[in-house]
């Protein structure tokens, strides 16, 4: 059972998608599938791949080629975990107005942008929320003969009781209005995989710090500095969920828990190595 189709609509900002990757071509063919399928037009996608190997630039080249939208491929050399820095490298590499960052293991339904275009709101960052699959439903994702994406939220349901999906509600849509302002100045609870900026913000605080090069909280400490700088946080719960793929959990590394609780520490809202690097 998959939901109606909505008709395509252009208006609201352009977005620059950038998609984090690395070594995973077959979850990321998977998200760029569903990229494909959004009922909202204004957008590019930008790769930020962490150093994988010939297999994903031969997958984005391939995508490029058969996708209406533009699909540009950002990569640096594998020198252990840098997801910080090849974000900044792929914002650097766009100059559309509005950055959404997605992992490369999170499908998205086709209103997902159609929904994050709505809430687009000058001096705010939207969080939304994740919906995480087990590993069933997750092969079944990958091997492209269900597409996840296009389920209804009644066969979400039956998924969720039957244990295959951790969640439920965060699918549903509810016009939540002026609560979607409540916790504005919160920056508990936000993940990288699901986050939008708009770029002038994100260039003021000069992106993400590249001081992070381990597990964790790079997302959390540029969330930190934007509410520092005066951009509010909006709510995208019940509005632009993610369907998250199975994979192993990772303990955060303890050098980036301390870096992070350093910042907390501090009043600092740029880094010194962040996105202005590659201007």
């Amino acid at each position: 059972m998959t939901s109606p189709p909505e008709p395509a609509t252009r208006t609201g900002p352009a977005i620059a998608v950038i998609v984090s990757t690395y070594e995973c071509p077959d979850a990321l063919d998977a998200v760029l599938q569903s990229l494909e399928d959004q009922t909202y037009r204004r957008f590019a996608v930008v790769v930020a791949d962490d150093g994988s190997g010939p297999d994903t630039r031969t997958l984005v080249a391939r995508r490029a080629e058969e996708v209406d939208f533009p699909l540009h491929h950002v990569w640096q050399e594998d020198r252990g975990y840098r997801l910080a820095a090849v974000r900044n490298r792929a914002a650097a590499a766009t100059e559309l107005p509005y950055l959404i960052f997605l992992d490369g293991d999170c499908l998205v339904r086709p209103d997902y942008l159609r929904r994050h275009a709505r809430l687009a709101e000058r001096g705010r960052f939207v969080h939304g929320s994740r919906v995480r699959l087990d590993r069933e439903l997750s092969r079944l994702a990958l091997r492209g003969e269900f597409p996840l994406q296009r389920w209804s939220s009644a066969r979400w349901l039956v998924e969720r009781l039957r244990g295959r999906a951790d969640r439920f509600t965060a699918l549903l849509r509810l016009p939540l209005g002026p609560l979607r302002r409540v916790s504005s100045r919160a920056w508990r609870g936000v993940k990288g995989c699901n986050l939008a900026v708009w770029r002038t913000d994100f260039l003021a605080v000069n992106g993400f710090d590249e001081g992070f090069e381990g597990w964790g909280f790079e997302d959390n400490d540029l969330v930190v500095r934007l509410i520092r700088n005066g951009v509010r946080r909006k709510e995208g719960r019940y509005a632009v969920p993610v369907l998250h793929l199975w994979h192993e959990e990772r303990p955060p590394d303890p050098a980036s828990r301390e870096r992070f609780e350093r910042r907390l520490r501090s009043d600092g809202t740029r880094p010194e190595q962040g996105v202005d690097r590659y201007d």
